[in-house]
């Protein structure tokens, strides 16, 4: 790699000579402007206003326009003099916690790599410091006419340079939320969540510029001298009011089964979401005003709690209790419970009138037997 800037890292005393390169690189497929007409290319030339004439670029300056439109010449000579001690070094200011940098400064990312033997030495302390205590440096360097801000951190074997926005150009987001006043039910978060982790984790390394790829087949065809033709994207679909829970659960089981997974379980699992907010928004509990003296509830018996009838009432009666028992059921089960339970009843109550029954009848027949045989 060249590298595109050169100065030193000033870690307290220690100075580091170092060289920077780009740590990244742009893949975009790029295009000229042409004349529609002839396809000729359409190119920009630097002219001077006053000659009206082309100027090399050994012949341009810089200069600062001022306000009524004067233009203040600043040559190189004038900026290297600047009193900046970052005007060839980038000079550590502090040692912070990664988490403690916005993503939102985070700009271009730079290598900076060691120049010379004699700076192999520090380069390395500086990176085994930053890896044991698991910090980032923040540093000040001038580069490309202006100061800037900067985070170094080790990647692999080597210190990586991260350009930050001062805090002052990040914008703050007024006006950017909806103004609206929406509930989100919890109900809604567990299907999301559900969600989040059924798309779970990703390798970068996997993901591929499509759109990148289908600009190269179609260069490939042109060249070719084919005609490509294209399906036509589907265009972008306006607000709609749609159910939330139900494209939850419909995204859960897209996901679920773009990972060839089964779908059955992610419809239970946002079902049994669903009715769990619908049961804590029936849960509120209205207290009813008070009517005066209110009646004391009726006793009724435990299910299932036998209850031995009177001796004079009848089996019939017996088992009509029974039944209007068990009628209070209402399942299947129940019903088919009640209808055992009353016959039982029933039977039971037979058996004791019965049996009440049968010492009058034998002394009825042993009073006839003893006066048959007195005659």
């Amino acid at each position: 790699m060249r590298s595109i800037w050169n100065g030193n890292i000033s870690f307290g005393l220690v100075s580091i000579p170092i060289k920077m390169y780009p740590a990244t690189e742009d893949h975009a497929v790029s295009f000229r402007q042409v004349h529609t007409k002839d396809g000729g290319r359409i190119r920009y030339r630097k002219v001077c206003e006053l000659e009206d004439k082309q100027v090399d670029a050994g012949d341009i300056g810089k200069a600062y326009e001022d306000a009524d439109g004067t233009l203040i010449p600043i040559t190189d000579d004038d900026l290297a003099h600047l009193p900046l001690p970052t005007t060839h070094a980038l000079e550590i200011q502090a040692f912070v916690s990664a988490a403690d940098i916005d993503p939102l400064q985070m700009g271009d990312a730079y290598y900076l790599g060691a120049n010379g033997t004699a700076a192999a030495k520090p380069y390395a302390l500086l990176r085994e410091a930053l890896k044991r205590s698991e910090k980032v440096a923040i540093a000040k360097y001038a580069h490309r006419g202006r100061e800037r801000l900067g985070m170094l951190r080790v990647v692999g074997d080597a210190i990586a340079l991260h350009r930050l926005l001062w805090p002052d150009e990040v914008r703050d987001p007024v006006g950017v939320a909806p103004k609206e006043r929406v509930t989100v039910r919890e109900a809604e978060l567990d299907l999301a969540d559900t969600l989040m982790e059924t798309l779970g984790e990703v390798d970068l390394h996997e993901l591929r510029d499509e759109y990148h790829e289908a600009l190269e087949e179609l260069v490939a065809a042109k060249m070719a001298g084919a005609t490509p033709t294209a399906e036509p994207g589907e265009a972008p679909a306006g607000a709609q009011v749609v159910d939330l829970m139900a494209a939850l659960r419909d995204s859960v089981r897209s996901a679920r089964q773009a990972r060839g997974e089964g779908t059955g379980e992610a419809a239970e699992e946002g079902e049994a979401a669903e009715a769990a907010g619908e049961e804590a928004r029936e849960a509120t509990v209205h207290p009813l005003r008070a009517r005066g003296k209110a009646a004391a509830p009726a006793k009724k018996a435990p299910v299932g709690r036998k209850t031995a009838a009177p001796a004079k009432k009848s089996a019939s009666k017996g088992a009509e209790k029974a039944g209007a028992k068990t009628a209070a059921g209402k399942t299947a089960s129940g019903k088919t419970a009640g209808r055992s339970a009353a016959e039982s009843a029933g039977k039971s109550t037979a058996k004791k009138a019965a049996a009440k029954k049968a010492p009058a009848k034998k002394q009825a027949a042993a009073k006839r037997a003893g006066g048959r045989s007195a005659s």
